[in-house]
């Protein structure tokens, strides 16, 4: 059903990145799924760089929160051993935003993560959630997004 909903609207779901340090892409505990921050990873494998208010717009962190949560539904599907159905509701997220002191528009670019798990999900894809902004996320990444969910 899940898998069907993400056809419908078109989305391509990405393999499920690799991590890029010394942890695990998610851990499972009982009927909790803890899913580490996951970056803005294409396609093709290339990472959306920079700080919004510099040299990044607020649409271009828009794109980034969204592929950051493509990564996350990647995850989640890996942790759920391939069945999105398994998912009964989104508790929370993180998003985290490369930006400059002066932007203040860190809920609009998360708002994109937001937007895409409730568009997926429905009431179950909604949570609570944090966006704050930072000095620099790890490979200069514009975004950075964890994520918590509960599964059968």
């Amino acid at each position: 059903m899940i898998d069907e909903k993400i056809k419908s609207l078109k989305i391509i779901l990405p393999k499920a990145p690799s991590p890029v340090g010394s942890y695990v892409a998610y851990k499972v505990i009982n009927n909790l799924v803890f899913i580490s921050g996951q970056l803005p990873i294409d396609l093709d494998g290339k990472i959306q760089t920079g700080k919004i208010g510099d040299n990044l717009s607020l649409d271009e962190g828009k794109t980034a929160a969204y592929k950051c949560c493509l990564n996350i539904i990647a995850q989640l599907k890996e942790a759920c051993k391939g069945d999105l159905n398994k998912v009964k509701n989104c508790i929370k997220i993180t998003g985290f935003v490369n930006s400059t002191d002066k932007f203040d528009k860190q809920p609009q670019i998360i708002n994109e993560a937001s937007n895409l798990l409730t568009r997926i999900f429905d009431d179950r894809g909604k949570h609570t959630r944090a966006a704050v902004s930072v000095n620099s996320l790890p490979l200069n990444a514009a975004v950075e997004i964890d994520a918590l969910f509960e599964i059968k």
